[in-house]
């Protein structure tokens, strides 16, 4: 998927920020689209894109590091990114970049700032702002200069914070991550905003389009950061068209124009990504497309019924089921390693899918049409951490499938290549779909199999399945099912806990409750459920399950910890 030129494009640079997927949601969240861009690339072939705008992310170096990553490179004789007249938002290591490509000061003061800080607005100079800052350090919280600043400026009086900030709180939290400190801003910028440590905490040059701030915007810990990147975005003249309802349209006609007459074939795993792109093209191309699922067995309770029936209703796709239950279980058996079992697995899927894909390119040619497609549910972060962005024209292998056989090579169709997993949903919402699909969990591809620590075994399964099933019913019951990532049910199958059931006493399993909360799935933190619920659900696990007399609960964070058991 590559949008088309009838959308602005931000380019978020990437300087090596933790946070650099997040600025490009952050803008798309505003309705713009957005790509991220390494910053070795050269600034002529990120200009060649046309942006409309461009931002400058944060980075762990300090700039006067040994190998600290410049601004892009330009060509002899040709624009860099803070000269081509094209605005630019510079932010944390970015903003410190700016202030000293351009003739400003950055400073080792040896006063960082790490953390939510006070961030305080100035209609004007360095001076003026250092003035406020001594006040806030001598008296932080206490009043500053010219305190209360609540009455509304003179007609003669520069708004306080600028075109970038004017009109926030005068006085607010920001999230700041910096060593290093801008002392004095470019010739020709207007300080809008400092702190106690950071005399230029906020700057612009409206005349050049070029705006900066050492704090972080795009996190949530920033009161009104998601008001600071839209007026940015503003100032820029970017249209708010990135909508679902656009990107639908753009996607179907895409996929049309690349399948043509052609067929195409779709690896259904239960989960939201591959469900949404078959969605779309099936829109796209109708009876063109057929889906597979391969039921492993290794499913939660209820999906895979899900996928053949509430998915089927809603799209109308042709799906070919393989029902491969017990094949896997054989291949599982004996097995304990999480490593092999996953090896195992992704080779009895590629296996099966394989024999519906010759199926179904067989009976395609019969009817004179060639299956030349597979549908794949490529993700924007999967492109960007893989350091790809350009894609391949032909395939022979998929991150979901496998590894195919050589004489299986497909075009690939990508109809989410450009989406973050939130605006997957939402198309997800638009096209109809439901929204157990839509709103579904992340899920591993081995399924229950690495939530049995221990051997796969058809009574395991039984007993897994069930405690999850009742978990998963609760927290829809206490409306958590947004709130909660995912929350994985794990069966500890090699150990056995006594236990008092009845009248008597007990040997069983204990299983363990992991609910995290993510949004990225690169940290997540465990998720803090009610004692209530918490309670009851244990309660009715023991009770109704009755191979399980112990309930305990993971309250380890990502890192250390990691979201699966295995």
């Amino acid at each position: 998927m590559q949008p088309s030129p009838d959308f602005d494009t931000v380019l978020v640079v990437d300087f090596g920020a933790q946070y650099a997927q997040l600025i490009a949601r952050r803008v798309r969240e505003c309705q713009v689209y957005s790509e991220i861009v390494p910053c070795t690339m050269p600034a002529a072939d990120m200009l060649a894109r046309k942006p409309k705008a461009i931002i400058l992310s944060g980075g762990p170096a300090s700039v006067y590091s040994d190998g600290a990553p410049p601004l892009p490179p330009a060509a002899p004789g040709q624009p860099g990114l803070l000269s081509a007249g094209v605005p630019v938002l510079g932010i944390c290591y970015g903003f410190q970049l700016m202030v000293s490509a351009l003739g400003g000061e950055v400073a080792h003061t040896g006063a960082g700032e790490y953390g939510a800080t006070r961030l305080i607005l100035t209609p004007g100079s360095a001076p003026e702002t250092r003035s406020v800052a001594a006040a806030e350090q001598a008296q932080p919280g206490g009043p500053l200069p010219g305190e209360p600043w609540t009455a509304e400026p003179l007609p003669h009086e520069p708004l306080p914070g600028g075109a970038l900030l004017g009109g926030l709180p005068e006085t607010q939290q920001v999230w700041m991550s910096h060593g290093d400190t801008a002392s004095a801003a470019p010739a020709g910028f207007t300080v809008t905003a400092g702190t106690a440590v950071s005399p230029v905490a906020a700057m612009e040059d409206t005349s050049r389009g070029l705006y900066g701030v050492q704090f972080h915007p795009e996190v949530m810990h920033t009161q009104h950061g998601q008001a600071v990147l839209h007026r940015f975005l503003e100032l820029a003249g970017c249209r708010t068209d990135w909508t679902m309802g656009s990107i639908i349209d753009e996607q179907v006609g895409q996929v049309r124009a690349q399948v043509g007459d052609g067929g195409a074939i779709c690896g259904l795993s239960g989960g939201v990504d591959s469900a949404v792109a078959a969605a779309i093209v099936q829109k796209a191309i109708g009876n063109q497309l057929t889906c597979v699922f391969v039921d492993h067995g290794l499913l939660r309770r209820g999906e895979a019924e899900q996928v053949e029936k509430d998915f089927v209703a809603a799209t109308g796709v042709d799906l070919k089921v393989v029902d491969a239950a017990g094949t896997f279980l054989d291949a599982l058996a004996g097995v304990t390693d999480p490593e092999e079992k996953r090896k195992i697995i992704g080779r009895e899927f590629i296996r099966a899918f394989e024999r519906a894909a010759r199926e179904i390119s067989a009976a395609a040619g019969s009817q004179g049409t060639a299956v030349e497609f597979l549908v794949q549910g490529t993700l924007y972060p999967d492109v960007v951490e893989s350091g790809g962005g350009t894609g391949a024209a032909n395939i022979k292998s998929h991150h979901n499938v496998g590894g195919l056989p050589s004489d299986l090579a497909f075009g690939l169709v990508e109809p989410l290549r450009a989406l973050f997993k939130d605006e997957v949903r939402r198309v997800g919402e638009a096209l109809g779909l439901p929204p157990e699909i839509v709103w579904r969990q992340p899920f591993p591809g081995p399924g229950l199999a690495i939530r049995i620590v221990g051997e796969v075994t058809a009574e395991r399964l039984r007993i897994v399945s069930a405690a999850d099933a009742i978990v998963r019913e609760e927290l829809s019951a206490a409306g958590l099912d947004r709130e909660i990532w995912q929350c994985p049910v794990v069966l500890l199958a090699d150990v056995r806990s006594v236990g008092v059931q009845g009248d008597g006493r007990s040997y069983g399993y204990p299983v363990v409750l992991r609910p995290v909360t993510s949004e990225d799935a690169m940290t997540a933190d465990w998720a803090r459920l009610p004692g209530e619920l918490l309670a009851r659900i244990s309660t009715r696990i023991t009770n109704e399950v009755p191979e399980v007399n112990r309930v305990v609960l993971d309250v380890t964070s990502k890192p250390p910890g990691t979201i699966e058991w295995e």
